[in-house]
C-alpha cells in the first residue's frame, strides 16, 4: 500500500451489512471522494433476510474489557443516545447486567473497571454525582451486584441469570432492523451510490502482474463489476471469497423468540439485558411483543469444501480448501427449521431460570402458559466472523498492491459502532488507522492454525468445538 493512497476513480464495495453500508455512506459524504464512482453489490435486495444485523435487537454497550474498544463504543453510544441515530425508537436505554458465577471472570472485572473509569471522567466538576443521578434517577450509574438477591432485585423477573456481577444503566439496545433501514436510507439520500443485486462468485484477480491486483468482482450470472479499488465487507461470507484460514472463521450463534402480551411487555420492558459471561446466555428487553433469547458463545462451525478462492479458476477446483461459511434458510442446502437439540435445551434453561413459572409476569388473558413453558415463536442462526482475539480485520490485503481492502470480522460486536465505523474505515483506507487499533486491526503476520486454541476476547461462554452438522445429527429436537 502506498504511504498516501490516491483517491480512486471508482470503488466497489462488496456487502451491504453494517461495515459495507457505513463505508458507502462515509465515502459518499466525504468531499475527497466527490468524483469517485461508488458501487455497492449484495446478493440480496435490502434487507437480506439472513443478514446477522436484520433482527429485532442488538446490545449497545461500552462494557468492554479492552480499553480501546470501550472508548470507541462509548463514543458511538453518545451518538446513539443524543443524535438522530437513536431517534424514533431505534435506541432504548435499559441497561446491561453483566453476570457470572461466584468467582466472576476477568472480562467482567476489566469491563467494570473500564466503564467506571470512563464515567469518572464525566462527573460534574461541582458535585460527585453521576449523569443519571443528576437527572433524577436516584440510583448509581453503575451498580455492583454482590449477591444473587441483588441480581433478582435488578432484573425484576423473579429469576436470575448468574449469581453476581454489575449493571451499567447507561447501556442499552438498538432495534437492529430499523437501524439498518435508517442507514440504508441515508446511503440512498446521497444519490451517490449505485446498487447492484447479484451474487459475487469470486474476486476478479489479475494474476498476470506482480504483485497481483484485484480488478473487481465476478458475478455468478457471468457479469463482471470492475473498479480501481475493491472493499470486501462481506461479514461471515468473507471466507468464501478470500483464503482466511488461520485468520478468521465464521461461526453460527443460536437465537430464539417467545411471544408475550402487551401487559407482559410493559412489565418487562425496563429490565436490563442479563448477559452471563460463563454460559454466554442473554435475553434482550422485549421488542414487538417478543422476548429474544440468545447465546454469545463459541458458536458452531460449518466446515465446507470450496474451490480455492484466490487461485486462477483453472487451478481453484484442483486445490479446494475447507472453511466455515454460513448455512441459512436461503442457502443450498437450507438450514433446518429448528435449532440443534443442545441449543434448544440451553435457551430453554435460560428462559426457565430467568422467568420461573409462578413468579415471572404472566398475563392469563393472553396465554394459559407461563413464559418459561411457551413454545418458541421462531429461531434463527446469527453468524459471527471471529479472529483469534475478536479484533476487527480492517486493512489492505498485503498481496494485492493496494487494490483490495478488507473490512470484516465483526465478531458479533460490530453493530453498536454503526454511527462511527464508516468514517474510521475510510481513515484506515487513507493510511490513518487510529493508533490504538493499528496492531489490532492489521493483516496478521502469521496464521493461527485452527487446531490451536483461539482465546477470543473472554466474553464468550458455553461449550466449545461444536460443529453444526454433527449437532444436528445427535438426535431430534429438544422441547421447544
Amino acid at each position: 500500500m502506498p504511504a498516501t493512497p490516491p483517491i480512486p476513480s471508482s470503488v466497489l464495495i462488496i456487502g451491504s451489512g453494517v461495515f459495507g453500508l457505513s463505508t458507502a455512506y462515509a465515502l459518499a459524504t466525504n468531499p475527497k471522494y466527490k468524483d469517485t464512482v461508488i458501487t455497492l453489490v449484495d446478493r440480496s435486495s435490502f434487507p437480506s433476510r439472513d443478514s446477522s444485523s436484520i433482527d429485532t435487537s442488538r446490545i449497545i454497550r461500552p462494557d468492554y474489557a479492552d480499553p480501546a474498544y470501550a472508548a470507541l463504543a462509548d463514543k458511538a453510544q453518545e451518538l446513539w443516545r443524543s443524535s438522530e441515530w437513536g431517534a424514533d425508537g431505534r435506541y432504548t436505554e435499559t441497561g446491561l447486567c453483566v453476570t457470572a458465577g461466584a468467582g466472576g471472570t476477568n472480562y467482567g472485572i476489566n469491563s467494570l473497571k473500564n466503564v467506571l473509569d470512563m464515567e469518572a471522567k464525566k462527573l460534574s466538576p461541582n458535585a460527585k454525582v453521576t449523569r443519571k443521578e443528576s437527572r433524577g434517577f436516584g440510583r448509581p450509574l453503575i451498580e455492583v451486584l454482590e449477591t444473587e438477591a441483588d441480581l433478582r432485585r435488578v432484573l425484576g423477573t423473579g429469576g436470575t441469570n448468574g449469581v453476581q456481577g454489575y449493571v451499567n444503566w447507561t447501556s442499552g439496545w438498538g432495534d437492529a432492523e430499523e437501524c439498518m433501514h435508517y442507514l440504508n436510507q441515508k446511503v440512498a439520500s446521497t444519490q451517490r451510490v449505485r446498487r447492484v443485486r447479484a451474487t459475487v462468485s469470486r474476486l476478479d484477480i489479475d494474476h498476470s502482474v506482480s504483485p497481483k491486483k484485484v480488478r473487481g468482482a465476478l458475478l455468478d450470472d457471468g457479469r463482471c463489476l470492475f473498479a480501481d479499488f475493491t472493499i470486501l465487507a462481506t461479514g461471515a461470507w468473507t471466507p468464501a471469497l478470500l483464503d482466511l484460514r488461520g485468520i478468521a472463521r465464521s461461526v453460527a450463534q443460536t437465537v430464539s423468540y417467545i411471544t408475550i402480551s402487551d401487559s407482559e411487555t410493559r412489565a418487562l420492558e425496563k429490565m436490563p439485558t442479563p448477559l452471563n459471561l460463563e454460559t454466554g446466555l442473554f435475553v434482550i428487553s422485549p421488542s414487538a411483543n417478543h422476548i429474544k433469547l440468545a447465546r454469545h458463545g463459541h458458536g458452531y462451525t460449518n466446515p465446507t469444501r470450496i474451490p480455492h478462492p484466490e487461485l486462477p479458476l483453472e487451478e481453484a477446483y484442483h486445490n479446494p480448501i475447507t472453511v466455515s461459511i454460513p448455512r441459512t434458510h436461503l442457502t443450498d442446502p437450507p438450514l433446518p427449521e429448528h435449532l440443534p437439540a443442545e441449543a434448544t435445551a440451553a435457551l430453554r434453561s435460560l428462559c426457565t431460570s430467568l422467568y420461573p413459572p409462578g413468579v415471572a409476569p404472566h398475563d392469563k388473558s393472553f396465554s394459559p402458559l407461563p413464559i418459561a413453558e411457551r413454545p418458541f415463536a421462531g429461531t434463527r442462526m446469527c453468524y459471527y466472523t471471529d479472529r483469534p482475539h475478536c479484533d476487527f480485520l480492517i486493512d489492505y490485503h498485503p498481496e494485492y498492491d493496494g487494490s483490495l481492502f478488507v473490512a470484516t470480522a465483526g465478531g458479533g460486536h460490530g453493530f453498536k459502532f454503526m454511527p462511527v465505523i464508516g468514517d474510521i474505515i475510510v481513515q484506515c483506507i487513507e493510511g490513518q488507522t487510529p493508533a490504538e487499533f493499528q496492531q489490532k486491526w492489521q493483516w496478521p503476520e502469521r496464521r493461527v492454525p485452527e487446531e490451536e486454541e483461539w482465546n477470543l476476547d473472554g466474553s464468550r461462554g458455553g461449550p466449545q468445538g461444536m460443529i453444526l452438522e454433527e449437532e444436528y445429527k445427535k438426535g431430534g429436537k429438544a422441547k421447544l
